[in-house]
Protein backbone atom coordinates (compact mmCIF):
# COMPACT_ATOMS: atom_id res chain seq x y z
CA UNK A 1 0.00 0.00 0.00
CA UNK A 2 1.13 3.55 -0.69
CA UNK A 3 2.31 5.74 2.17
CA UNK A 4 0.64 9.12 2.71
CA UNK A 5 2.25 12.26 4.13
CA UNK A 6 -0.18 15.06 5.02
CA UNK A 7 1.22 18.58 5.36
CA UNK A 8 -0.95 21.16 7.12
CA UNK A 9 -0.21 24.77 8.01
CA UNK A 10 -0.92 26.93 11.02
CA UNK A 11 -0.77 30.50 12.33
CA UNK A 12 -0.64 32.25 8.92
CA UNK A 13 -0.96 31.42 5.24
CA UNK A 14 1.92 31.66 2.74
CA UNK A 15 4.23 29.81 5.13
CA UNK A 16 5.90 27.91 2.34
CA UNK A 17 4.54 24.53 3.42
CA UNK A 18 4.33 23.59 -0.25
CA UNK A 19 8.08 24.15 -0.60
CA UNK A 20 8.67 22.08 2.53
CA UNK A 21 6.46 19.31 1.14
CA UNK A 22 8.26 19.40 -2.22
CA UNK A 23 11.66 19.34 -0.51
CA UNK A 24 10.65 16.21 1.38
CA UNK A 25 9.56 14.78 -1.95
CA UNK A 26 13.04 15.41 -3.39
CA UNK A 27 14.67 13.66 -0.43
CA UNK A 28 12.42 10.61 -0.58
CA UNK A 29 12.80 10.33 -4.35
CA UNK A 30 16.58 10.52 -3.95
CA UNK A 31 16.31 7.56 -1.57
CA UNK A 32 14.85 5.47 -4.40
CA UNK A 33 11.12 5.84 -3.71
CA UNK A 34 8.54 6.79 -6.35
CA UNK A 35 6.90 10.00 -5.17
CA UNK A 36 3.89 11.98 -6.30
CA UNK A 37 2.23 15.05 -4.81
CA UNK A 38 -1.29 16.32 -4.35
CA UNK A 39 -2.79 19.66 -3.34
CA UNK A 40 -6.09 20.13 -1.48
CA UNK A 41 -7.47 23.62 -2.11
CA UNK A 42 -10.41 24.74 0.06
CA UNK A 43 -11.92 27.21 -2.44
CA UNK A 44 -15.26 26.42 -4.10
CA UNK A 45 -13.99 26.95 -7.65
CA UNK A 46 -13.91 23.60 -9.47
CA UNK A 47 -10.40 24.52 -10.63
CA UNK A 48 -8.41 27.77 -10.95
CA UNK A 49 -8.97 27.98 -14.73
CA UNK A 50 -11.42 30.89 -14.54
CA UNK A 51 -9.68 32.67 -11.66
CA UNK A 52 -7.96 35.98 -12.24
CA UNK A 53 -4.17 35.57 -11.93
CA UNK A 54 -4.34 38.47 -9.48
CA UNK A 55 -6.32 36.22 -7.11
CA UNK A 56 -4.14 33.12 -6.83
CA UNK A 57 -1.26 33.69 -9.22
CA UNK A 58 -0.72 31.74 -12.41
CA UNK A 59 -2.76 28.78 -13.55
CA UNK A 60 -0.41 25.84 -13.94
CA UNK A 61 -1.31 23.28 -16.63
CA UNK A 62 -0.38 19.63 -16.18
CA UNK A 63 0.67 17.24 -18.94
CA UNK A 64 -2.83 15.74 -19.11
CA UNK A 65 -4.46 19.16 -19.39
CA UNK A 66 -5.64 19.99 -15.86
CA UNK A 67 -5.74 23.67 -14.88
CA UNK A 68 -4.29 23.75 -11.38
CA UNK A 69 -2.87 25.85 -8.57
CA UNK A 70 0.62 27.31 -9.04
CA UNK A 71 1.87 25.08 -6.20
CA UNK A 72 1.80 22.15 -8.61
CA UNK A 73 4.41 24.01 -10.64
CA UNK A 74 6.65 24.14 -7.57
CA UNK A 75 6.08 20.41 -6.98
CA UNK A 76 7.04 19.51 -10.55
CA UNK A 77 10.13 21.72 -10.51
CA UNK A 78 11.33 20.15 -7.26
CA UNK A 79 10.57 16.45 -7.69
CA UNK A 80 10.88 16.45 -11.51
CA UNK A 81 7.77 14.34 -12.01
CA UNK A 82 4.79 15.10 -14.24
CA UNK A 83 1.68 15.47 -12.10
CA UNK A 84 -1.88 14.82 -13.26
CA UNK A 85 -5.45 15.99 -12.83
CA UNK A 86 -5.60 13.80 -9.72
CA UNK A 87 -2.93 15.98 -8.11
CA UNK A 88 -5.24 18.99 -7.83
CA UNK A 89 -8.34 18.71 -5.64
CA UNK A 90 -10.54 21.69 -4.76
CA UNK A 91 -13.63 21.83 -2.57
CA UNK A 92 -15.58 22.75 -5.69
CA UNK A 93 -14.41 19.63 -7.50
CA UNK A 94 -15.29 17.42 -4.54
CA UNK A 95 -18.73 18.93 -3.98
CA UNK A 96 -19.50 18.83 -7.71
CA UNK A 97 -18.66 15.12 -7.87
CA UNK A 98 -20.86 14.38 -4.87
CA UNK A 99 -23.77 16.46 -6.18
CA UNK A 100 -23.47 14.80 -9.61
CA UNK A 101 -23.58 11.40 -7.92
CA UNK A 102 -26.66 12.42 -5.94
CA UNK A 103 -28.45 13.65 -9.08
CA UNK A 104 -27.70 10.32 -10.76
CA UNK A 105 -29.21 8.40 -7.85
CA UNK A 106 -25.97 6.73 -6.81
CA UNK A 107 -26.65 7.27 -3.10
CA UNK A 108 -29.87 5.26 -3.28
CA UNK A 109 -32.04 7.94 -1.68
CA UNK A 110 -29.78 8.55 1.32
CA UNK A 111 -29.33 11.96 2.92
CA UNK A 112 -26.09 13.33 1.44
CA UNK A 113 -23.81 14.84 4.10
CA UNK A 114 -20.28 16.13 4.59
CA UNK A 115 -19.57 12.97 6.57
CA UNK A 116 -19.40 10.44 5.04
CA UNK A 117 -20.04 11.50 1.43
CA UNK A 118 -17.73 14.50 1.05
CA UNK A 119 -14.94 12.94 3.09
CA UNK A 120 -15.31 9.63 1.21
CA UNK A 121 -14.88 11.46 -2.11
CA UNK A 122 -11.73 13.15 -0.78
CA UNK A 123 -10.32 9.78 0.30
CA UNK A 124 -11.24 8.29 -3.09
CA UNK A 125 -9.19 11.01 -4.81
CA UNK A 126 -6.34 10.36 -2.37
CA UNK A 127 -6.23 6.71 -3.34
CA UNK A 128 -6.69 7.54 -7.03
CA UNK A 129 -3.57 9.74 -6.99
CA UNK A 130 -1.53 6.84 -5.63
CA UNK A 131 -3.00 4.23 -7.97
CA UNK A 132 -2.78 6.41 -11.08
CA UNK A 133 0.96 6.98 -10.61
CA UNK A 134 1.82 3.68 -8.87
CA UNK A 135 3.70 5.76 -6.29
CA UNK A 136 5.28 4.53 -3.07
CA UNK A 137 4.61 7.84 -1.34
CA UNK A 138 1.91 10.47 -1.85
CA UNK A 139 2.66 13.86 -0.28
CA UNK A 140 -0.49 15.90 0.25
CA UNK A 141 -0.50 19.60 1.03
CA UNK A 142 -3.71 20.83 2.65
CA UNK A 143 -4.23 24.43 1.54
CA UNK A 144 -5.21 27.20 3.91
CA UNK A 145 -4.63 27.38 7.63
CA UNK A 146 -5.85 25.10 10.42
CA UNK A 147 -8.93 26.79 11.87
CA UNK A 148 -10.31 27.96 8.53
CA UNK A 149 -13.88 26.77 8.08
CA UNK A 150 -13.27 26.02 4.39
CA UNK A 151 -10.63 23.34 5.02
CA UNK A 152 -12.51 21.37 7.68
CA UNK A 153 -13.75 18.59 5.34
CA UNK A 154 -10.19 17.98 4.12
CA UNK A 155 -8.84 17.84 7.67
CA UNK A 156 -11.59 15.42 8.67
CA UNK A 157 -10.79 13.25 5.63
CA UNK A 158 -7.09 13.02 6.48
CA UNK A 159 -8.02 12.26 10.10
CA UNK A 160 -10.12 9.35 8.85
CA UNK A 161 -7.27 8.30 6.55
CA UNK A 162 -5.15 7.13 9.49
CA UNK A 163 -8.00 4.99 10.78
CA UNK A 164 -8.61 3.54 7.30
CA UNK A 165 -5.06 3.25 5.92
CA UNK A 166 -3.27 2.49 9.20
CA UNK A 167 -0.84 4.46 11.34
CA UNK A 168 2.17 2.89 9.64
CA UNK A 169 0.89 4.22 6.27
CA UNK A 170 0.09 7.81 7.29
CA UNK A 171 2.23 10.65 8.58
CA UNK A 172 1.11 14.11 9.71
CA UNK A 173 3.40 17.14 9.35
CA UNK A 174 2.31 20.50 10.70
CA UNK A 175 4.14 23.64 9.54
CA UNK A 176 3.81 26.72 11.74
CA UNK A 177 5.30 30.16 12.12
CA UNK A 178 7.61 31.09 14.99
CA UNK A 179 7.62 34.89 14.73
CA UNK A 180 10.40 37.16 15.93
CA UNK A 181 9.25 40.26 17.80
CA UNK A 182 11.78 43.05 17.44
CA UNK A 183 10.39 45.02 20.38
CA UNK A 184 10.82 42.04 22.70
CA UNK A 185 13.96 40.82 20.97
CA UNK A 186 12.84 37.20 21.02
CA UNK A 187 11.10 34.41 19.15
CA UNK A 188 7.56 33.62 20.28
CA UNK A 189 6.38 30.00 20.49
CA UNK A 190 2.80 30.65 21.64
CA UNK A 191 1.29 30.80 18.10
CA UNK A 192 2.71 27.33 17.39
CA UNK A 193 1.37 25.98 20.67
CA UNK A 194 -2.14 27.25 19.85
CA UNK A 195 -1.98 25.99 16.26
CA UNK A 196 -1.13 22.45 17.37
CA UNK A 197 -3.86 22.65 20.01
CA UNK A 198 -6.35 23.58 17.27
CA UNK A 199 -5.22 20.67 15.09
CA UNK A 200 -5.45 18.23 18.01
CA UNK A 201 -9.00 19.42 18.71
CA UNK A 202 -9.86 18.13 15.23
CA UNK A 203 -8.50 14.70 16.10
CA UNK A 204 -5.10 15.01 14.45
CA UNK A 205 -1.91 14.63 16.50
CA UNK A 206 1.05 15.80 14.38
CA UNK A 207 3.89 13.33 14.01
CA UNK A 208 6.24 16.16 13.11
CA UNK A 209 6.50 19.93 13.31
CA UNK A 210 8.32 22.10 10.80
CA UNK A 211 8.97 25.55 12.24
CA UNK A 212 9.18 28.50 9.86
CA UNK A 213 11.28 31.39 11.11
CA UNK A 214 13.49 34.21 9.92
CA UNK A 215 16.55 32.63 11.53
CA UNK A 216 17.60 29.41 13.32
CA UNK A 217 15.73 28.61 16.55
CA UNK A 218 17.56 27.85 19.79
CA UNK A 219 17.18 24.40 21.38
CA UNK A 220 15.58 26.00 24.41
CA UNK A 221 12.61 27.08 22.29
CA UNK A 222 12.46 23.68 20.59
CA UNK A 223 12.20 22.00 24.00
CA UNK A 224 9.49 24.46 25.06
CA UNK A 225 7.43 23.71 21.95
CA UNK A 226 7.94 19.99 22.52
CA UNK A 227 6.66 20.25 26.08
CA UNK A 228 3.48 22.12 25.17
CA UNK A 229 2.65 20.16 21.98
CA UNK A 230 3.58 16.65 23.16
CA UNK A 231 5.87 16.16 20.15
CA UNK A 232 9.36 14.77 20.64
CA UNK A 233 12.16 17.32 20.10
CA UNK A 234 13.66 14.90 17.53
CA UNK A 235 10.49 15.33 15.46
CA UNK A 236 10.66 19.14 15.43
CA UNK A 237 12.47 20.53 12.40
CA UNK A 238 13.38 24.01 11.25
CA UNK A 239 12.85 25.72 7.92
CA UNK A 240 14.34 29.16 8.30
CA UNK A 241 14.63 31.81 5.60
CA UNK A 242 17.22 31.16 2.89
CA UNK A 243 18.14 33.27 -0.17
CA UNK A 244 17.69 30.31 -2.56
CA UNK A 245 14.54 28.22 -2.03
CA UNK A 246 16.28 25.02 -3.14
CA UNK A 247 18.57 25.32 -0.10
CA UNK A 248 15.63 24.12 1.97
CA UNK A 249 16.22 20.64 0.53
CA UNK A 250 19.76 20.59 1.91
CA UNK A 251 18.76 22.14 5.25
CA UNK A 252 16.12 19.48 5.86
CA UNK A 253 18.52 16.76 4.80
CA UNK A 254 21.09 17.97 7.34
CA UNK A 255 18.43 17.60 10.02
CA UNK A 256 17.73 14.03 8.77
CA UNK A 257 14.05 14.65 8.19
CA UNK A 258 13.91 11.80 5.67
CA UNK A 259 15.28 9.33 8.23
CA UNK A 260 12.48 10.03 10.69
CA UNK A 261 9.81 9.64 8.00
CA UNK A 262 11.27 6.38 6.67
CA UNK A 263 11.53 4.99 10.21
CA UNK A 264 7.87 5.80 10.83
CA UNK A 265 6.86 4.01 7.63
CA UNK A 266 9.23 1.12 8.46
CA UNK A 267 10.80 1.47 5.02
CA UNK A 268 14.25 -0.12 5.07
CA UNK A 269 17.15 -0.75 2.71
CA UNK A 270 16.75 2.45 0.75
CA UNK A 271 19.79 3.99 -0.91
CA UNK A 272 21.49 7.05 0.53
CA UNK A 273 20.22 10.36 -0.76
CA UNK A 274 22.46 11.71 -3.51
CA UNK A 275 22.03 15.48 -3.69
CA UNK A 276 25.29 16.40 -5.39
CA UNK A 277 23.48 18.00 -8.34
CA UNK A 278 21.46 20.23 -6.02
CA UNK A 279 24.58 21.07 -4.02
CA UNK A 280 26.41 21.96 -7.21
CA UNK A 281 23.54 24.14 -8.43
CA UNK A 282 23.29 26.07 -5.18
CA UNK A 283 27.07 26.57 -5.06
CA UNK A 284 27.02 27.84 -8.64
CA UNK A 285 24.16 30.27 -7.94
CA UNK A 286 25.99 31.73 -4.96
CA UNK A 287 29.16 32.21 -6.99
CA UNK A 288 27.42 33.81 -9.96
CA UNK A 289 27.74 37.59 -10.10
CA UNK A 290 27.00 38.72 -13.67
CA UNK A 291 23.42 39.71 -14.51
CA UNK A 292 21.13 39.80 -17.51
CA UNK A 293 18.28 42.34 -17.59
CA UNK A 294 15.02 40.93 -18.94
CA UNK A 295 11.79 42.90 -19.22
CA UNK A 296 8.50 41.10 -18.59
CA UNK A 297 5.68 43.08 -20.18
CA UNK A 298 2.21 42.13 -18.91
CA UNK A 299 -0.91 43.38 -17.20
CA UNK A 300 -0.60 41.28 -14.02
CA UNK A 301 2.82 42.54 -12.98
CA UNK A 302 1.50 43.84 -9.63
CA UNK A 303 1.47 40.17 -8.51
CA UNK A 304 4.66 38.45 -9.61
CA UNK A 305 3.16 35.03 -8.81
CA UNK A 306 0.98 35.53 -11.90
CA UNK A 307 4.14 34.73 -13.90
CA UNK A 308 5.92 32.46 -11.42
CA UNK A 309 6.75 29.65 -13.88
CA UNK A 310 8.14 32.17 -16.38
CA UNK A 311 10.26 33.75 -13.64
CA UNK A 312 11.60 30.39 -12.48
CA UNK A 313 12.30 29.28 -16.07
CA UNK A 314 14.34 32.43 -16.69
CA UNK A 315 16.30 31.74 -13.51
CA UNK A 316 16.97 28.14 -14.56
CA UNK A 317 18.28 29.28 -17.93
CA UNK A 318 20.33 32.05 -16.33
CA UNK A 319 22.03 29.67 -13.91
CA UNK A 320 22.89 27.35 -16.81
CA UNK A 321 24.63 30.30 -18.48
CA UNK A 322 26.25 31.53 -15.24
CA UNK A 323 24.03 34.60 -15.12
CA UNK A 324 21.61 36.00 -12.57
CA UNK A 325 18.34 37.39 -13.92
CA UNK A 326 17.43 40.98 -13.16
CA UNK A 327 13.77 41.44 -13.98
CA UNK A 328 12.34 44.73 -15.24
CA UNK A 329 8.58 44.76 -14.73
CA UNK A 330 6.53 46.72 -17.27
CA UNK A 331 2.79 47.19 -16.76
CA UNK A 332 1.34 46.97 -20.26
CA UNK A 333 -1.94 48.56 -19.19
CA UNK A 334 -0.66 51.67 -17.40
CA UNK A 335 1.88 53.03 -19.83
CA UNK A 336 2.38 55.00 -23.04
CA UNK A 337 4.39 54.08 -26.12
CA UNK A 338 7.11 56.54 -25.12
CA UNK A 339 7.27 55.12 -21.58
CA UNK A 340 7.55 51.59 -22.99
CA UNK A 341 10.50 52.62 -25.14
CA UNK A 342 12.23 54.35 -22.22
CA UNK A 343 11.83 51.28 -20.00
CA UNK A 344 13.08 48.88 -22.68
CA UNK A 345 16.06 50.82 -23.99
CA UNK A 346 18.42 49.41 -21.34
CA UNK A 347 17.23 45.78 -21.20
CA UNK A 348 19.00 42.81 -22.76
CA UNK A 349 15.81 40.94 -23.68
CA UNK A 350 12.02 41.30 -23.80
CA UNK A 351 9.49 38.64 -22.82
CA UNK A 352 5.75 38.86 -23.51
CA UNK A 353 4.01 36.17 -21.39
CA UNK A 354 0.63 34.52 -21.86
CA UNK A 355 -2.68 36.13 -21.01
CA UNK A 356 -6.24 36.66 -22.13
CA UNK A 357 -8.42 39.58 -23.18
CA UNK A 358 -8.03 42.94 -24.84
CA UNK A 359 -7.07 44.93 -21.75
CA UNK A 360 -3.41 45.96 -21.80
CA UNK A 361 -2.65 44.75 -25.33
CA UNK A 362 -1.42 48.12 -26.63
CA UNK A 363 1.56 48.12 -24.26
CA UNK A 364 2.51 44.60 -25.31
CA UNK A 365 2.24 45.46 -29.01
CA UNK A 366 4.45 48.54 -28.52
CA UNK A 367 7.00 46.37 -26.72
CA UNK A 368 6.95 43.81 -29.53
CA UNK A 369 7.41 46.56 -32.11
CA UNK A 370 10.32 48.00 -30.14
CA UNK A 371 11.98 44.59 -29.81
CA UNK A 372 11.55 43.90 -33.52
CA UNK A 373 12.88 47.24 -34.75
CA UNK A 374 15.65 47.59 -32.14
CA UNK A 375 16.90 44.02 -32.74
CA UNK A 376 16.52 43.12 -29.06
CA UNK A 377 16.02 39.38 -28.30
CA UNK A 378 12.25 38.98 -27.88
CA UNK A 379 10.24 35.95 -26.76
CA UNK A 380 6.45 35.81 -26.95
CA UNK A 381 4.53 33.03 -25.22
CA UNK A 382 0.97 31.97 -26.18
CA UNK A 383 -0.94 35.29 -26.22
CA UNK A 384 2.45 36.95 -26.72
CA UNK A 385 2.83 35.06 -30.02
CA UNK A 386 -0.63 36.10 -31.15
CA UNK A 387 0.11 39.77 -30.43
CA UNK A 388 3.44 39.46 -32.28
CA UNK A 389 1.45 38.33 -35.31
CA UNK A 390 -0.95 41.26 -34.96
CA UNK A 391 1.94 43.75 -34.61
CA UNK A 392 3.67 42.34 -37.71
CA UNK A 393 0.46 42.43 -39.73
CA UNK A 394 -0.14 46.06 -38.80
CA UNK A 395 3.33 47.53 -39.03
CA UNK A 396 5.08 45.37 -41.63
CA UNK A 397 2.34 44.07 -43.90
CA UNK A 398 0.39 47.32 -43.57
CA UNK A 399 -2.95 45.57 -43.15
CA UNK A 400 -5.87 47.69 -42.01
CA UNK A 401 -8.37 46.75 -39.30
CA UNK A 402 -6.18 43.96 -37.95
CA UNK A 403 -8.06 42.09 -35.25
CA UNK A 404 -8.44 38.89 -33.25
CA UNK A 405 -11.60 36.84 -32.84
CA UNK A 406 -10.88 36.89 -29.10
CA UNK A 407 -11.55 40.61 -28.78
CA UNK A 408 -14.54 41.33 -30.99
CA UNK A 409 -16.22 40.35 -34.23
CA UNK A 410 -13.91 41.36 -37.06
CA UNK A 411 -16.74 42.40 -39.42
CA UNK A 412 -14.67 42.22 -42.57
CA UNK A 413 -11.41 43.12 -40.88
CA UNK A 414 -8.20 41.10 -41.01
CA UNK A 415 -8.63 38.46 -38.32
CA UNK A 416 -5.00 37.42 -37.95
CA UNK A 417 -5.99 35.40 -34.87
CA UNK A 418 -9.04 33.16 -35.15
CA UNK A 419 -10.80 30.50 -33.13
CA UNK A 420 -9.19 27.13 -33.63
CA UNK A 421 -10.69 24.72 -36.12
CA UNK A 422 -13.12 23.05 -33.67
CA UNK A 423 -13.52 25.97 -31.21
CA UNK A 424 -12.24 23.89 -28.32
CA UNK A 425 -9.96 25.03 -25.52
CA UNK A 426 -6.62 23.31 -26.08
CA UNK A 427 -5.17 22.08 -22.80
CA UNK A 428 -2.25 19.78 -22.06
CA UNK A 429 0.55 18.24 -24.07
CA UNK A 430 0.74 18.26 -27.87
CA UNK A 431 3.53 17.64 -30.38
CA UNK A 432 5.11 20.50 -32.34
CA UNK A 433 7.11 19.74 -35.49
CA UNK A 434 9.97 22.10 -36.40
CA UNK A 435 10.94 23.29 -39.85
CA UNK A 436 14.38 22.28 -41.05
CA UNK A 437 17.14 24.92 -40.97
CA UNK A 438 15.12 27.06 -38.56
CA UNK A 439 16.45 28.78 -35.47
CA UNK A 440 13.91 27.03 -33.25
CA UNK A 441 15.06 23.61 -34.48
CA UNK A 442 18.66 24.60 -33.81
CA UNK A 443 17.72 25.66 -30.27
CA UNK A 444 15.99 22.36 -29.47
CA UNK A 445 18.46 20.29 -31.52
CA UNK A 446 15.62 17.98 -32.52
CA UNK A 447 12.86 17.81 -35.11
CA UNK A 448 9.92 17.92 -32.71
CA UNK A 449 8.97 18.63 -29.11
CA UNK A 450 6.16 17.92 -26.70
CA UNK A 451 4.86 21.06 -25.01
CA UNK A 452 1.84 22.07 -22.94
CA UNK A 453 -0.88 24.32 -24.35
CA UNK A 454 -3.60 26.55 -22.93
CA UNK A 455 -5.46 28.45 -25.65
CA UNK A 456 -8.59 28.63 -27.77
CA UNK A 457 -7.37 31.06 -30.44
CA UNK A 458 -4.55 30.64 -32.93
CA UNK A 459 -2.84 32.07 -36.01
CA UNK A 460 -5.05 32.26 -39.11
CA UNK A 461 -3.63 29.98 -41.81
CA UNK A 462 -4.71 32.19 -44.68
CA UNK A 463 -1.98 34.69 -43.76
CA UNK A 464 0.90 32.18 -43.78
CA UNK A 465 2.12 33.04 -47.30
CA UNK A 466 2.06 36.81 -46.75
CA UNK A 467 3.92 36.47 -43.45
CA UNK A 468 6.62 34.23 -44.90
CA UNK A 469 7.05 36.39 -47.99
CA UNK A 470 7.89 39.27 -45.64
CA UNK A 471 10.31 37.38 -43.39
CA UNK A 472 8.09 36.07 -40.57
CA UNK A 473 8.46 32.32 -40.96
CA UNK A 474 6.21 29.56 -39.65
CA UNK A 475 8.85 27.25 -38.17
CA UNK A 476 6.74 25.14 -35.81
CA UNK A 477 3.45 23.42 -36.62
CA UNK A 478 1.05 21.29 -34.61
CA UNK A 479 -0.38 18.63 -36.92
CA UNK A 480 -2.71 17.21 -34.28
CA UNK A 481 -4.68 20.42 -33.75
CA UNK A 482 -3.74 21.97 -37.13
CA UNK A 483 -2.15 25.03 -35.58
CA UNK A 484 0.84 27.31 -36.11
CA UNK A 485 3.02 26.92 -33.03
CA UNK A 486 6.13 28.98 -33.79
CA UNK A 487 6.74 32.33 -35.51
CA UNK A 488 10.33 33.32 -36.23
CA UNK A 489 11.61 36.54 -37.82
CA UNK A 490 14.43 35.92 -40.28
CA UNK A 491 16.06 39.36 -40.32
CA UNK A 492 16.56 39.56 -36.56
CA UNK A 493 19.17 38.18 -34.12
CA UNK A 494 16.50 36.46 -31.98
CA UNK A 495 12.77 37.16 -32.43
CA UNK A 496 10.83 33.95 -31.68
CA UNK A 497 7.27 33.43 -30.51
CA UNK A 498 5.53 30.20 -29.48
CA UNK A 499 1.89 29.27 -29.01
CA UNK A 500 2.69 26.76 -26.27
CA UNK A 501 3.91 27.31 -22.69
CA UNK A 502 7.55 26.18 -22.35
CA UNK A 503 7.68 27.49 -18.78
CA UNK A 504 5.57 24.59 -17.52
CA UNK A 505 8.28 21.99 -18.14
CA UNK A 506 11.47 23.85 -17.19
CA UNK A 507 13.33 22.43 -14.18
CA UNK A 508 16.18 23.82 -12.03
CA UNK A 509 18.44 20.93 -13.03
CA UNK A 510 17.04 20.73 -16.59
CA UNK A 511 16.46 24.27 -17.92
CA UNK A 512 14.17 24.51 -20.92
CA UNK A 513 16.12 24.89 -24.20
CA UNK A 514 13.97 27.78 -25.43
CA UNK A 515 14.59 29.85 -22.29
CA UNK A 516 18.26 28.92 -22.41
CA UNK A 517 18.45 30.00 -26.05
CA UNK A 518 16.73 33.26 -25.13
CA UNK A 519 19.18 33.99 -22.32
CA UNK A 520 22.13 33.16 -24.57
CA UNK A 521 20.80 35.71 -27.05
CA UNK A 522 20.38 38.26 -24.25
CA UNK A 523 24.02 37.74 -23.18
CA UNK A 524 25.14 38.17 -26.78
CA UNK A 525 23.06 41.35 -27.00
CA UNK A 526 24.96 42.76 -24.01
CA UNK A 527 28.20 42.52 -25.99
Amino acid sequence: MAKYIFVTGGVVSSLGKGIVAASIGVLLKSRGLKVTMQKFDPYINVDPGLMSPLQHGEVFVTKDGAETDLDLGHYERFIDENLTKYSSVSSGRVYKAVIDNERQGRYMGKTVQVIPHITDEIKRLLKRAAANTKSDVVIVEVGGTVGDIESLPFLEAIRQARREFGEENTFYIHATLVPYLKAAGELKTKPTQHSVKELKSLGIQPDMLVLRSEEPIEQENIDKISLFTDINPEAIFQSYDVPIIYEIILNLKKQKIDELILNHFKIENTKEANLYKWEGLIKQIKETKDKVRVAIVGKYVSLHDAYISVIESLKHAGWAENKLIELVWVDSEKTTKEQIQNKLKDVDGILIPGGFGQRGIDGKIWALEYGRISKIPTLGICFGMQLAAIEFAKNVLGLKQVCSDEFYECNGGENIIRKNYNNRFKLGEYVTYFKEDSKIREIYDQSQTRERHRHRYEFNHKYIDRFEQNGMMITGYNKQIKAVDVLELVDHPWYIHVQYHPEYISRPLKPHPLFRGFIKACVKNQK
